[in-house]
């Protein structure tokens, strides 16, 4: 007599073989996130990860793909009790916008309105699913689009571009009617930054990280979070040292690094795009280097709670987490920061001490003027006379 002792042998064994299959993906997908991805995803799933990283595509759009794959795997499963076929009938799109995208004011009425209580309860319990209200549409499109982008690669086409979808999107985007959240309310400028860097000016091996890795994600042009967590010793280069006034031969020589990005989320491998590092921030990463033994692979590291450091690469939501521990430890409202804040926050101290924005876009490597120019406008408006007519 057999006794069902939860999921199947046969099933264990192949969430463990995607798991070690994933492993092989180690510099790209998420570590934390493996076992879950592993037990989420299908065969199929992860052979066409690994055949996109094999055609080199980038490390943040695989990581973004392998994490959306996942919540519309685990979405499916739940809507649906069947795993997410391919290629996707109409039916099934309109239904996860459905999910995705409602009014507040209906579902107020109507508690059957949007995603079922059900499916969001198996989300959450699965810790996909955080937001309360309905999804950022930005969010529904980008899922949408990784739906697409996937089913294109599996040598299939879908109803992606099917008029009744786009319908759904347009309507359910003015019924949900949720207002534009900014990435970080708040830029962290130098004065910010400081009181960041004094909250971690201790000698554990953590406060010289979290110094580092501050001091680097902002003077190398507000570097983004996952920018930051991918950084490479290997990418590091030194360059011969600058002057502290490039116009006096006789001011200190100031060291100076050069940092690859390679392909980011404006630019492309092929650009081999890089910025540099000089000063204090060079002196502050090569602290940390030598501090941490690190002469190879990732730079920014896990720490556990005893000070042991880790061989893996931080992530970048644990970027993130930094900062804001780091915003309560200096007396500032976390909820008020976030690691764009770092990104804002470079491009609003340039433009409020008059740096070209040519010059600073060199540095952040911002390919629209458009959105640099944003912050700029705004540190010309708030120092201008316009709004000092009347004081």
């Amino acid at each position: 007599m057999m006794t069902d002792h939860g999921p199947s042998t046969s099933a264990t064994e192949a969430t463990h073989r995607r798991a070690e299959e994933l492993d092989a993906l180690d510099a790209i997908l998420p570590f934390d996130r493996r076992d879950q991805l592993a037990a989420l995803l299908t065969d199929e799933d992860v052979a066409t990860l690994k055949h996109l990283a094999g055609e080199g595509m980038g490390k943040n759009t695989l990581r973004a793909l392998a994490s959306d794959l996942g919540y519309l795997e685990a979405w499916c499963r739940l809507a649906t009790g069947a795993p997410l076929p391919w290629p996707a009938p109409e039916a099934l799109l309109l239904k996860f916008v459905a999910h995705h995208l409602w009014d507040p004011a209906k579902r107020a009425e109507d508690p059957t309105h949007g995603m079922p209580a059900d499916v969001e309860a198996g989300m959450r319990a699965e810790r996909l699913l955080r937001a309360s209200g309905p999804h950022a549409p930005g969010t529904v499109r980008r899922r949408l689009t990784t739906w697409s982008i996937l089913t294109r690669w599996r040598g299939m086409t879908g109803d992606f571009g099917a008029p009744s979808l786009k319908s759904a999107l347009r309507l359910a985007v003015k019924a949900s009617s949720r207002p534009r959240q900014r990435k970080s309310k708040k830029a962290v400028t130098v004065d910010v930054l400081v009181e960041l860097l004094n909250a971690c000016a201790g000698d554990r091996l953590v406060d010289r990280r979290d110094r580092a890795l501050l001091l680097t994600a902002f003077a190398a042009g507000g570097r983004r979070r996952s920018e930051v967590a991918a950084l490479r010793v290997e990418d590091l280069t030194d360059e011969e040292p600058v002057r502290a006034d490039p116009a006096d031969k006789n001011s200190p020589p100031l060291p100076c690094l050069s940092i690859r990005l390679g392909r980011t989320k404006t630019t492309t491998a092929d650009d081999d795009a890089h910025v540099l590092l000089i000063g204090r921030p060079v002196s502050a990463l090569k602290h940390w280097l030598a501090e941490a033994a690190i002469q190879e692979g990732p730079v920014f590291r896990r720490i556990d709670q005893w000070g042991n450091l880790d061989r893996r690469a931080l992530t970048p939501q644990s970027v993130n987490l930094i900062l804001k521990r780091r915003c309560r430890q200096a007396g500032l409202d976390a909820e008020k920061f976030s690691a764009h804040g770092l990104r804002s926050g470079y491009l609003t101290e340039a433009a409020n001490r008059g740096i070209p924005l040519p010059e600073a876009m060199q540095q952040s490597l911002h390919k629209s003027v458009t959105q640099a120019a944003s912050y700029y406008n705004n540190a010309e408006r708030k120092n201008g006379r316009a709004a000092r007519l009347i004081v």
